[in-house]
């Protein structure tokens, strides 16, 4: 992945509240030696996600990303994109194969989806459990 003429290759929209995402976006930053990457926080009070033509709750929702031409990814390509950028292109590759893709993509969507409970930051109105079932 090349970086665009002085610019990014990806942007990543990351839950900078998340201290899961925050380890691994800093573990990015250091690999980061090109600045292919940019990192948008979207906790931050000055993030404005209505500018993206997105919503708070959708970009919550699961971890997305933004080309240098302006396409957006989301879910596990995301990670895909940001790894290539530092040089990890090879092991990207492996999580390509045919089987090894779909465990990728299971295990990120299950993740997202209980992405505020493992990290212990369920409040009010997030996390809730749907009517008939307990936690």
């Amino acid at each position: 992945m090349n970086n665009v003429a002085g610019g990014f290759a990806v942007e990543v929209f990351f839950d900078g509240a998340c201290p899961l995402c925050r380890r691994e976006m800093g573990l990015l930053k250091w690999c980061d030696r090109g600045g292919r990457i940019r990192f948008t926080d979207i906790s931050d009070p000055a993030f404005d996600s209505q500018a993206l033509g997105k919503t708070h709750d959708e970009l919550m929702a699961r971890i997305y990303g933004r080309l240098a031409d302006g396409t957006w990814i989301d879910g596990v390509e995301v990670f895909r994109r940001l790894y290539a950028a530092v040089g990890f292109g090879p092991i990207v590759w492996l999580t390509r194969l045919p089987g090894v893709s779909q465990l990728f993509d299971f295990g990120y969507a299950v993740f997202a989806r209980h992405r505020l409970r493992l990290t212990g930051r369920c409040s009010e109105g997030t996390c809730r459990v749907p009517k008939g079932r307990t936690r």
